[in-house]
């Protein structure tokens, strides 16, 4: 079976069967860089946590270290994050939103885009909102 012509990060042969009629597997292809780099940052923006809240998350876990080793006081620790279980589904609520904020203007403009096209005779649908 064909291998990759491709490189692992670590030196060593790529084991990926190539794409048929190509040297290299869809990872290695120099003609999808792009996609891949372009998929890689959607992935990245889906998965990865705010700043803020990747800040909020080592404090949290900070605090836990000092608890369990005995530095912080239990109490001022149980305080403290309350607040910033308070601040973080602040900052949840505030993503939430511009999410839908987001969603609306996408949707106004299919409306107005079908709006457009049906104006134009071309479909049979109508969009009442």
């Amino acid at each position: 079976m064909a291998q990759c012509a491709g490189l692992k990060a670590k030196g060593g042969r790529c084991t990926t069967p190539p794409l048929r009629g190509e040297e290299w597997c869809y990872g290695h292809h120099p003609a999808y860089a792009d996609t891949r780099r372009r998929n890689a940052a959607r992935s990245h923006k889906t998965r990865s946590a705010s700043p803020e809240i990747a800040r909020i998350k080592d404090k949290l876990a900070t605090l836990a270290d000092e608890v369990m080793e005995g530095v912080a006081d239990r109490g001022d620790a149980a305080v403290a994050a309350q607040v910033f279980n308070v601040y973080l589904r602040a900052v949840t609520v505030e993503s939430k939103l511009k999410e839908q904020l987001e969603l609306e203007g996408r949707i106004e403009e299919l409306a107005a885009a079908l709006e457009r096209q049906q104006q134009k005779g071309g479909g049979g649908y109508s969009f009442t909102g």
